[in-house]
């Protein structure tokens, strides 16, 4: 069963790793949580908040990032709605990476 933190404010978060697969994220204020490696897969992610939140290496298959806040958000490895990487996409999404 996903779980609910629609608007939780999860600042400075260490969630490294965790399986939040399908987890309802909307208009959560995740801005500098650490979300390394970890599994949002088919997350609702819209209208979130993710400013300088490492993002490092996250699976983020399948979410809906819809009006998601990404300023200053450390993608590097991770895998894309849509599948694919920022590497391939870093001229049009302009995201840092570490």
């Amino acid at each position: 069963m996903a779980v609910n933190f629609r608007s939780l404010n999860f600042t400075g978060i260490n969630l490294s790793g965790a399986n939040l697969t399908k987890a309802n994220l909307t208009k959560t204020n995740l801005s500098y949580a650490n979300l390394k490696g970890a599994i949002l897969v088919g997350a609702m992610l819209s209208e979130a908040n993710f400013t300088g939140a490492n993002l490092t290496e996250a699976n983020l298959s399948n979410t809906n990032l819809g009006e998601a806040i990404l300023g200053q958000t450390y993608l590097k490895g991770a895998i894309l709605p849509d599948g694919t990487t920022p590497s391939t996409l870093s001229n049009r999404l302009k995201v840092p990476q570490i």
